[in-house]
């Protein structure tokens, strides 16, 4: 990371009804202002994105088909601005366009429109001149206790669809409760959906070779019901592969996996670089 030094960072990353609620829930969403949360520790306060360069981004992704949203004041949690300060130190050092995948409130669209999503920001990318780092944030299979607009309680609904703020007393319970229930899990108790390592690998496996195009007759129910609630997050690293994919064929580099009940996911990390 060091050597290349890229003069923009574009992350494809999901939230955890953070930023994002039922009482408007976009598909997708570029910011073109960003603020981190502070959940689990992780990054408060402003990012750095350059509003105009977000704008002519979203721009040219609708003008390809694709309906996108923006915010001009985009909340984002962990699932954005942890990749960014382990990679940086500091999430605000680099610009950075965030761009939203909504991979937990149901109802979700089909697979094939993330990708066009993700060779619609490529294409853009393509024609800045610039050294741009692509990240897709996201856990591979997991179904951690998150809820929905149908399975909410009564108190989460405020939560999960209006977006009602959280002291920070309610903040540290909530994270705590996840927390216990990881505990749990890696111990082998609990309810949640156990990890599934070989449906990780085959998804890996399509990554490593260029076969993005296969996961467009993937079902979000089959997704689902082979690697939990929250396996959709691989809408990210779909999105990111399908941003470098449309330059050319890439090769992979850097390739890690492990399942870690103790986070409740199958956790990966794959580089990837043009072959041309």
């Amino acid at each position: 990371m060091t050597d290349f030094d890229p003069e923009l960072v574009v992350i494809f990353s999901p939230d955890h009804y953070n930023g994002f609620f039922y009482r408007t829930m976009p598909p997708f969403c570029i910011g073109t202002a960003a603020q981190g949360v502070g959940d689990y520790g992780s990054h408060a306060g402003p990012l750095n994105v350059p509003g105009e360069l977000a704008t002519e981004c979203a721009r040219a992704v609708l003008d390809a088909g694709v309906d996108v949203a923006i915010s001009a004041s985009m909340d984002v949690d962990h699932g954005t601005v942890q990749p960014l300060q382990k990679l940086f130190g500091d999430a605000a050092s680099r610009p950075v366009i965030p761009i939203f995948i909504n991979s937990v409130a149901t109802p979700l669209g089909p697979l094939r429109r993330v990708r066009a999503l993700g060779s619609a920001v490529g294409t853009f990318l393509g024609g800045l001149n610039k050294r741009v780092l692509i990240i897709g944030s996201g856990g591979l299979s997991h179904d951690p206790p998150v809820p929905t607009l149908a399975t909410a309680p009564p108190a989460a609904l405020g939560r999960i669809v209006h977006g009602e703020p959280m002291t920070a007393e309610q903040r540290q319970a909530r994270q705590v409760a996840v927390m216990d229930a990881a505990r749990a899990f890696a111990r082998g108790q609990g309810p949640l959906q156990p990890l599934n390592p070989d449906w990780d690998k085959a998804f890996l496996d399509l990554i490593d070779n260029n076969r993005l195009a296969d996961t467009d007759c993937w079902s979000n129910d089959w997704i689902e019901g082979e690697a939990g609630h929250s396996a959709h997050e691989i809408r990210t690293w779909v999105a990111a592969f399908a941003a470098l994919a449309v330059h050319g064929e890439y090769r992979t580099g850097h390739r890690f996996y492990r399942a870690a009940p103790e986070l409740i996911a199958g956790f990966a990390v794959r580089t990837a670089v043009l072959t041309s």
